[in-house]
């Protein structure tokens, strides 16, 4: 195991070099320019070359990476072009909402999904299979901004239960922060349904038609043991992954449509301003980051690979 952790390591690391290399020089050949973008349209161009030059934009772009690399090495994350402020200073409260907002959406979307995958493979084939495949596709083919809208229109504006943005007033308690955020995560849940569901039905059906579950049912064991300890073990395996990479890019900006929709100023809306503002910095750091919870929830996956399944070997 401690074989595995470091080679995961070196590779989450190389991984991360060669993906902010790739961004921050792909940042270079984007148009515009930050001090333009900052000052406006309408700014002088000697003012605009100043503030380039203030922001070491004028140095080569390996030197212009090397200090920004060397400055994440030793925990500086740089400060953003736009607010002349270090980018940890505003990232970490964005990541909390972003967090705080996953989370929800998925303690509402698996147990949903997991059932209605589930519930779809048992009947397969029947009026309820084909309802909840229906269901699934149509809902994951509706846009955030188009659900979210007419969520805020039923339930905030009309029916009054929910409140429009996903910004609780401070000194909220935690259980008023979960009221404020279940609106804006339905919309994700509606995207995420369909396809854990789907995975979840396949896997289903692939693990009652195995061996070891029709063995099971001829030793006369219950239905519900058998769907207990035998299928949903093995049919949850596919779809970990699923969910280790759905939950990694909703916190690393997936969620920008929802965010900007219910005014949550999460990782999505930083990510959105800063791609407005050519804020280069801050790009950077939202890539490396939705990279580092890809990397990292693709170990704990594999882990939990080996527990869930025995005959799953980690491979060194």
């Amino acid at each position: 195991m401690a074989q595995y952790l470091l080679k995961r390591v070196g590779l989450a690391l190389l991984t991360l070099v060669l993906l902010s290399l790739l961004i921050f020089f792909a940042g270079q050949v984007l148009p515009g320019d930050p001090g333009r973008a900052i000052l406006g349209p309408f700014a002088a161009q000697s003012a605009v070359k100043a503030l380039d030059r203030s922001l070491g934009l004028d140095r080569p772009l390996l030197t212009q990476y090397w200090s920004w690399a060397t400055g994440v090495a030793h925990g500086d994350l740089g400060i953003s072009y736009q607010f002349q402020a270090p980018v940890s200073s505003f990232l970490g409260p964005a990541l909390v909402l972003s967090l705080k907002l996953a989370a929800v959406a998925f303690v509402l979307v698996v147990p949903l999904s997991i059932i209605g995958g589930v519930v779809a493979a048992m009947n397969r084939g029947r009026a309820v299979d084909r309802t909840i495949s229906v269901t699934g596709l149509s809902l994951t083919s509706i846009p955030e901004f188009v659900s979210g809208i007419v969520l805020i229109v039923i339930f905030a504006i009309g029916l009054k239960w929910l409140p429009v943005t996903a910004t609780p007033p401070p000194g909220t308690s935690p259980l008023g922060q979960i009221h404020y955020l279940i609106l804006p995560a339905i919309p994700l849940v509606f995207v995420l349904f369909g396809y854990i569901a789907r995975m979840a039905r396949a896997g289903t059906i692939e693990a009652l038609d195995s061996d070891y579950v029709r063995t099971a049912i001829l030793k006369g064991l219950p239905r519900s043991t058998v769907i207990r300890r035998h299928v949903l073990r093995n049919s949850l395996i596919p779809i970990i992954s699923l969910f280790g990479l759905d939950f990694a890019q909703v916190i690393g900006g997936g969620a920008i449509l929802t965010e900007s929709i219910f005014n949550l100023h999460g990782v999505g809306q930083l990510a959105a301003d800063a791609i407005g503002r050519l804020d280069i910095v801050v790009i950077l750091v939202v890539v490396l980051l939705t990279a580092f919870f890809v990397v990292a929830l693709a170990a704990v996956v594999d882990i939990l690979y080996a527990f869930l399944d025995p005959r799953i070997r980690i491979a060194v």
